[in-house]
């Protein structure tokens, strides 16, 4: 029986989809998996018997990664699983900032019980006009999951869009449509474009990579919208650049004392993921990582650890081994099976920055002394028996 712990609430959706295998607990010192949205980590202590996090979400800023890495705990995120009902915000945004909508609607709320209204709209309506998005220039950085899909969707609304994204995955660009010009030099949005909208994660690398040099090398009257990470641009100095009339419009998804009411911004209370279906695909998504890792082993969208996957186990034993990326480790596994007579019908070693993973089928089941051995291996997290 393999147990899990949900520290935020998790679409029922996505847990059903877990078998009478599992047991859903409140402790976590019993859980073998935790599923996780935005609840902070960092302070936690881990048991020994933790294998896998997972985070229904694409962000991971609130868990401990290096931590986990170190005790052998594999993090998951769901990438792309919450990507359509982002894009969708994102394109509202997109219109609210062309036209001014919201304050054409708060208008005929201050007007609601004018008997008038309809005759003084006609006179007032020039002062909510605004401009089609038709024909602008998009600049999208960040060509992941979601920023593919907006930029697809950007090109059947008749805009001319600029792709940015010099880590830009095979998939992505398979997915993107042939007429966004992808360049290769960020300035040439920042130059070119009416609108940009930015879909990257945070790292120390992007943090406030939209700064005061950033926006003066936009052009004037730019919209910039940021439904990724608030940290990704520097706030104050945007709110700045809204007075002075250089940004006509910051449509952000992250409130903050800083954004929340200054001149010329739009503020979301984070609703880029907030969907019914986008919470269900996540959490699907989630316990399908955790099922694959802890009944084959298999890794899949991990963050701290490679992906790998040797499939359903076919043969009496199944070994994975959570190690650091050192020298020699294949070699020192392989004596011990040796030693211990075991036959390795299958195997596998994935790297992935400081740490790797290994994965054994062996002929013949396997004792409590063959893993002694392997953990005392120097450089070895954690040993677990799948089958």
């Amino acid at each position: 029986m393999y147990k899990y712990k949900c520290l935020n609430p998790i679409a029922k959706f996505g847990l059903d989809h877990f078998t009478r295998e599992y047991a859903q607990v409140e402790e976590m010192e019993e859980a073998d998996a935790v599923l996780v949205r935005s609840a902070a980590m960092h302070d936690m202590e881990f048991p020994k018997n933790l294998h896998t996090i997972a985070r229904a979400g694409a962000g991971v800023n609130n868990i401990p990664l290096g931590k986990c890495a170190e005790q052998g705990i594999v993090v998951f995120n769901t990438p792309g699983a919450n990507a359509n009902g982002v894009k969708e915000l994102v394109i509202a945004g997109l219109l609210m900032a062309s036209r001014d909508i919201i304050g054409g609607v708060n208008w005929v709320q201050s007007e609601r019980q004018n008997e008038e209204i309809a005759k003084l709209s006609e006179k007032q309506k020039k002062q909510f006009a605004g401009h089609e998005i038709q024909g602008k220039k998009l600049g999208i950085i960040g060509l992941g999951a979601i920023g593919v899909q907006v930029a697809n969707t950007a090109t059947h609304l008749g805009m001319e869009v600029l792709g940015y994204d010099p880590y830009i995955s095979v998939e992505a660009a398979w997915n993107l449509s042939r007429s966004i010009r992808h360049i290769t030099n960020v300035d040439d949005i920042y130059r070119e474009c009416d609108y940009i909208t930015i879909h990257v994660p945070l790292l120390e690398s992007t943090k406030k990579m939209i700064n005061q040099d950033a926006i003066d090398r936009m052009k004037e009257g730019v919209v910039v919208l940021n439904f990724a990470r608030d940290l990704l641009v520097d706030e104050e100095a945007m709110v700045a650049s809204l007075r002075t009339g250089k940004v006509k419009r910051y449509v952000t998804d992250f409130p903050n004392p800083v954004t929340a009411g200054a001149k010329g911004t739009i503020v979301i209370p984070h609703l880029g993921a907030s969907t019914e279906e986008a919470e269900e695909n996540c959490a699907r998504m989630a316990v399908k990582e955790v099922r694959c890792y802890l009944e084959h082993g298999n890794i899949k969208n991990s963050v701290n650890y490679p992906d790998c996957d040797m499939g359903v186990p076919s043969y009496p034993a199944r070994i994975a081994i959570c190690h650091k990326n050192v020298k020699n480790m294949l070699n020192k596994f392989t004596v011990i099976l040796g030693e211990e007579n075991h036959n390795i019908g299958n195997m596998t070693n994935k790297s992935r920055g400081d740490y790797a993973y290994s994965m054994f089928d062996l002929e013949n089941r396997v004792s409590p002394e063959l893993i002694r051995k392997l953990e005392a291996v120097p450089g070895v997290l954690k040993v677990r028996v799948i089958c």
